[in-house]
């Protein structure tokens, strides 16, 4: 089975409803990149208190890897990191906020969504900048989001998690519907741009070379 096929068939099995517990207990971040040589992928994790932002502990992961044969595909190269560092957290957070997309993806298997089926782990994609997709003007205002629809599909939402600052693209991965991926993401943000558990990740993936 080629990987176009296999996308589709893990895009398949994604479930769009709610599915983690709550109230929620705990959270986590999760970041991954390929090395700039493209023979690694490098994962950070970090386990937060649902309730304080507290962080409980965090796990860092880095498995060889081939460069990506296209830019839709990079979830095969890094998605064995990501379960490596989950499998090194103390527990298996309540719902994971994944640096990159989940729906919002060309063939509706970002990072996220991809990390997620496989793991059976809610998720939730946060990315930077859209993929695919238009959407509608957005309000300056903390907290306003409008759907990125692709065609008539809503794939994700553009999220403005602080006034004046670009938006955040968020989307479903896996076990979080679409409303609930929107409330996540911005139940989660602090003081930064990015969600708590997700500036966490990234800084800590800095920080160790990733």
């Amino acid at each position: 089975m080629g990987r176009a096929e296999r996308q589709r068939e893990l895009a398949g099995r994604l479930h769009r409803r709610d599915g983690f517990v709550q109230p929620l207990r705990t959270v986590a971040g999760f970041a991954a990149r390929l090395g700039g040589d493209g023979a690694a992928a490098h994962a950070v994790a970090v386990l937060l208190d649902a309730g304080t932002l507290a962080t409980i502990g965090d796990a860092h992961a880095r498995v060889p890897a081939a460069p990506p044969a296209g830019p839709d595909e990079l979830g095969f190269e890094v998605v064995p990191a990501l379960l490596e560092a989950l499998g090194r957290l103390p527990a298996v957070p309540d719902v994971a906020l994944v640096r990159g997309h989940g729906l919002a993806h060309p063939r509706r298997l970002g990072v996220a969504a991809h990390f997620g089926v496989v793991a059976d782990l809610p998720t939730v994609g946060v990315a930077d900048a859209p993929l695919l997709g238009t959407a509608a003007a957005l309000h300056p205002i903390r907290g306003a989001h409008t759907p990125l629809r692709d065609g008539r599909e809503q794939v994700g939402w553009l999220l403005r998690s602080r006034p004046g600052a670009a938006p955040l693209v968020v989307s479903p991965g896996h076990r979080v519907s679409m409303t609930a991926a929107a409330q996540l993401a911005m139940r989660f943000v602090a003081d930064d741009r990015l969600p708590e558990p997700i500036r966490l990740a990234d800084a800590l993936l800095a920080a160790r070379g990733g």
